[in-house]
């Protein structure tokens, strides 16, 4: 990776600037797409599935028989490892959401409260081609289960023999998800959007995919349907002093940049020596990898900042907001609390990304491209709608009737003062 001594702070924007993405093709492709999938629904999925996946689909839906079949072909070692990332993930979303809250009496006859209750329909994107993500389904199909959303949709690409990963309809079969359907990309978006005869439209869509997959979602919040997150390419933040291992932080970086040779990986340190001991383990650890290509490209648009001290990267870390941030320092613990902007926080030698983006229990779907400033990653929250409730007594209008006739009366809203007064007169009437 490239290497840059200690910048000046004028340069931290530019450094720190996220690759660039193509957007006039791929919107006027998306919107085409869209228009097909809107006008000849399942006959215009069909069409796609045979040219983007080179499969012949007669029907969308997977059947029981597919799931069974599927689950036969993934191996009991893996099977298991998924059942573990299962446990982990339940257990920890789980304990993180509040369904009821407590009912707040705001003054003397007047209580308010608040519940989460699920939304109707969900959908889920999991991508397919070279790395099909079924554990997106675990992260995806768990907070929707918990917050008990009454009908979970799930699309994934198929094989050119029209078949889902056998993993990620095992994964999804494990998390109690059975309506499954054969449709990937922009194509699945837009069906999940504005339905076909086969695949019902919902209210949210949730999960990843490229840049027409997420284009698709923008536009699919234009018609009303919310989304889980904005999204751009996958990234990582490392920050790493002069004691940091350079094979684990090489390996971290590594480990980001084979998700596409869009992803971007920044190494922050105050080490020059630790900058060239993780260059020189790149060139060692590329050269196994099954994804070099992919990962190198990726690599290209990435590079090495040095600075002065670990407070200086915990600033410029903090105006990048990353995706992942891996704090690799002898004081991690410390550096941890001190972070103020980030997707999620991996904290230690040996927190490396993979073990939240499979199993450490947290959700590996998180805000890219610098949307940490103001979204939060996946959880069961993302499934329920927050809904307030609140109940007056005769005491409780009584008491708070006037406050509330005077403002109104002062935005000149008379309905609004009227309708306190009607009950006030009542009460007075009956006493």
């Amino acid at each position: 990776m490239k290497i840059i001594l200690n910048p000046d702070i004028s340069k931290q924007q530019e450094l720190l600037q996220r690759p660039q993405q193509e957007r006039a093709n791929v919107d006027t492709a998306v919107k085409d797409i869209i228009k097909l999938v809107r006008e000849s629904g399942d006959e215009a999925l069909f069409a796609f599935a045979e040219k983007f996946d080179k499969a012949t689909l007669t029907t969308l839906r997977v059947t029981q028989a597919e799931i069974k079949d599927a689950s036969d072909k993934v191996s009991p070692e893996l099977k298991s490892a998924i059942q573990t990332a299962y446990q982990n993930i339940y257990k920890f979303h789980e304990a993180c959401f509040t369904r009821e809250y407590p009912v707040i009496e705001t003054m003397p006859g007047m209580t308010c409260w608040r519940k989460s209750l699920p939304i109707q329909k969900v959908g889920l994107y999991i991508p397919g081609g070279t790395a099909p993500l079924f554990s997106t389904v675990l992260m995806l199909a768990i907070p929707a289960k918990i917050a008990g959303n009454k009908r979970i949709v799930l699309c994934s690409p198929t094989d050119a023999d029209g078949n889902i990963n056998p993993a990620v309809l095992y994964t999804a079969n494990l998390c109690g998800v059975t309506e499954i359907y054969k449709a990937g990309g922009a194509q699945a978006i837009a069906a999940m959007t504005y339905g076909t005869e086969s695949i019902p439209a919902v209210d949210k869509i949730f999960g990843p995919g490229n840049a027409f997959v997420t284009r698709a979602k923008e536009l699919a919040q234009q018609q009303g349907i919310a989304i889980d997150i904005p999204a751009g390419p996958s990234e990582v933040l490392v920050i790493a002093d002069q004691n940091a291992n350079p094979t684990f932080v090489a390996a971290d970086l590594l480990a980001q940049a084979e998700h596409g040779p869009d992803s971007q990986v920044i190494l922050l340190t105050d080490s020059i020596s630790l900058a060239n001991a993780v260059n020189e383990q790149l060139d060692i650890q590329l050269s196994t990898l099954s994804r070099k290509q992919t990962a190198e490209k990726a690599i290209e648009n990435s590079k090495t900042i040095v600075l002065e001290n670990i407070e200086q990267c915990i600033n410029w870390s903090d105006a990048y907001a990353p995706e992942h941030l891996i704090i690799n320092t002898t004081n991690a613990d410390e550096v941890a609390t001190q972070i103020e902007v980030a997707g999620s926080i991996f904290i230690g030698s040996y927190t490396c990304e993979s073990l939240g983006d499979y199993a450490s229990g947290t959700n590996h779907t998180l805000p890219t491209y610098g949307y940490a400033r103001n979204y939060s990653g996946v959880s069961v929250d993302s499934f329920v709608n927050k809904v307030t409730y609140q109940k007056a007594t005769a005491q409780g209008i009584q008491n708070l009737g006037p406050a509330v006739k005077l403002m109104a009366t002062a935005e000149g809203l008379d309905a609004h003062k009227n309708a306190v007064n009607v009950r006030l007169k009542e009460i007075e009437k009956n006493n």
